[in-house]
């Protein structure tokens, strides 16, 4: 569900991470925020294996304008677009959109729509040919765009929601996965 804010449809800005300034964010998403790394295995590691993923919903869509900007998408080009919370200890602690465009899907890059309940980083860590491009990094506030989506059934009250997001290159075709941090992630 999308939220209108004064008559303008809100989308997250995204800054480079290097350009953002690391004392305007919490301190315990730090570690989370800048680890290049899977954040699979971190979270799987975290949980002390009490991990899964839970899919929201997975579809063809046209992905936002700030999405389709980072993928060189058209303007009226659509995507598979993923979202799921990675739950563990029974709580969610990250929800995740993917958007991979129509040209990434083909060739073997189907198997992409075929993950259901399996990470995403998982897949993406595996093939030593995926390479990841730098991070950028948002907040997203109540009445956002992504925000409801990010804390849907969480009873979250005006809380400002975190998150990081990478283009990765999967046999050299783009694919955008955004991750947000929840308040209930524990600090590193």
């Amino acid at each position: 569900m999308k939220v209108k804010r004064q008559g303008v449809w809100q989308e997250p800005v995204w800054r480079a991470a290097g350009n953002v300034l690391r004392a305007t964010l919490p301190r315990r998403l730090l570690p989370w925020l800048y680890d290049p790394a899977s954040l699979t295995l971190r979270l799987q590691q975290a949980s002390g294996g009490d991990f899964r993923v839970q899919v929201l919903s997975q579809g063809w869509q046209r992905p936002l304008l700030n999405e389709r900007l980072a993928l060189a998408m058209g303007h009226h080009e659509y995507g598979m677009v993923r979202q799921v919370l990675l739950i563990c200890k029974g709580e969610p602690w990250v929800y995740a959109r993917s958007v991979i465009p129509t040209r990434t899907m083909r060739g073997t890059g189907w198997q992409l729509a075929m993950l259901g309940n399996r990470p995403l980083g998982a897949f993406l860590f595996a093939n030593n040919g995926v390479v990841r491009e730098p991070m950028e990094i948002a907040c997203v506030y109540p009445n956002e765009m992504i925000y409801d989506d990010a804390v849907v059934g969480l009873g979250l009250k005006q809380q400002r929601v975190w998150g990081r997001r990478s283009v990765f290159r999967f046999k050299q075709k783009p694919l955008l996965v955004s991750e947000f941090f929840l308040p209930s992630i524990p600090a590193r």
